[in-house]
C-alpha cells in the first residue's frame, strides 16, 4: 500500500460525495470514513432521514428545481456504531500504522506469520504482522532468529479503541474543508 491507501474508500462515492454524520455529529465510521454519492444524499433529503449541515458551492438541476449539493449531513436518527476490531486485513495494517513490522516500509504491503504457519504459527493477531514484499521474501518460513529480522514492536490485540485513534492518524485522501471540524472535534488532545 502507498499513498494512495485510502483513495479506494471515495471511488464509489464519485465527485462530490457527502459526509455523513450520526445524530451525535460524529462520523458513523471513520475508517472506512462515512461517506455517501451525492446522489444517495440528495434522496437522503427528499426522505427526510438526513439533514444538511454544510453544502459545496455545486449544484444538480432537475427539471422544477436546482438544489446545492450537501457535502456535510447528519442522520435524523442515532445509530449504534458497530464496535468491531475484526481481524482483518486492514485493521492489521491499521495496527501496525501501514509499516512493515520488520524495517518499517510502507510499500508493497502484504503480512507474514511471525512464527511461520509451517512450525505451527496461528493465524491470530498476536502472530501475524504487516509486512513489506522484500522482508516477507527474506524470513519466508524461517524463524525470526534464522532470518536474522527483528521486530519493530510485539503484535498484540488492539482494542476498538486503540483502532479508532489510529484511524484518525490516517486521514483519507479527500477531504473537503467542510469535513475537518467534524473529523477532529472529539479526538483527545495533547498537552
Amino acid at each position: 500500500m502507498s499513498t494512495g491507501t485510502h483513495s479506494y474508500y471515495f471511488k464509489s462515492a464519485g465527485k462530490n460525495p457527502s459526509l455523513v454524520l450520526n445524530a451525535d455529529y460524529r462520523p458513523l465510521s471513520y475508517l472506512p470514513l462515512s461517506i455517501w454519492s451525492w446522489k444517495d444524499t440528495i434522496k437522503g433529503v427528499f426522505m427526510d432521514r438526513i439533514s444538511v449541515v454544510a453544502e459545496y458551492d455545486k449544484y444538480v438541476n432537475s427539471p422544477s428545481m436546482k438544489i446545492k449539493i450537501p457535502s456535510v449531513v447528519v442522520l435524523k436518527e442515532y445509530i449504534k456504531p458497530v464496535r468491531s476490531n475484526a481481524f482483518t486485513r486492514f485493521n492489521l495494517f491499521l495496527r501496525d500504522e501501514f509499516r512493515c513490522q520488520y524495517c518499517g516500509s510502507k510499500d508493497d504491503l502484504t503480512f507474514d506469520h511471525v512464527l511461520p504457519r509451517a512450525q505451527g504459527g496461528k493465524t491470530t493477531w498476536e502472530n501475524v504482522v504487516a509486512a513489506c514484499s522484500n522482508c516477507n521474501l527474506k524470513k519466508g518460513s524461517k524463524s525470526l532468529k534464522k532470518s536474522r529480522l527483528k521486530l519493530l514492536k510485539k503484535p498484540v490485540r488492539p482494542s476498538t479503541e486503540e483502532l479508532l485513534n489510529k484511524g484518525r492518524k490516517f486521514p483519507p485522501n479527500y477531504l473537503h474543508d467542510s469535513w475537518t471540524d467534524f473529523l477532529y472535534w472529539d479526538a483527545e488532545l495533547l498537552s
